[in-house]
């Protein structure tokens, strides 16, 4: 008995000026691969909710970022360096204290992976207050 699949084509149907225009419209491959890592990045429970704790909380040491994940400071500080490592957070040094922060696509690939359950950012919020006094 032969099973049929939905999800293909049962006949050839090519409409080859379309689907040139959409190959030649593709990104290269080189520019494929940053964002496939970056995605993959958050792919992990861990760094999605130290990136959620980060988008919300803007520029956070590592002691804030584990308090707030509920992480050791070990494991978030690895996470951190992999979140840094696939381009999503920044960090600065203040004194004896590392700062992490996320990056624009950080932050736009957080939002975008959360959806509609992504934090608001107080800081971001209480910027925007600020500015408009």
């Amino acid at each position: 008995m032969t099973v049929e699949r939905d999800d293909s084509c049962g006949l050839l149907c090519l409409d080859l000026p379309h689907a040139e225009e959409i190959r030649a419209g593709l990104p290269e491959l080189s520019d494929v691969e940053p964002a496939a890592a970056a995605a993959r990045a958050l792919g992990d429970p861990t760094r999605l909710t130290i990136a959620a704790a980060l988008h919300t909380g803007g520029e956070l040491c590592v002691c804030d970022v584990s308090w707030v994940a509920g992480h050791a400071k070990n494991l978030v500080s690895h996470h951190l360096r992999q979140l840094k490592v696939a381009g999503l957070v920044t960090s600065r040094r203040d004194g004896k204290l590392v700062m992490y922060g996320l990056t624009e696509q950080g932050r736009t690939l957080t939002y975008a992976v959360l959806g509609t359950s992504a934090p608001t950012s107080a800081v971001t919020t209480g910027r925007a207050l600020e500015d408009r006094r």
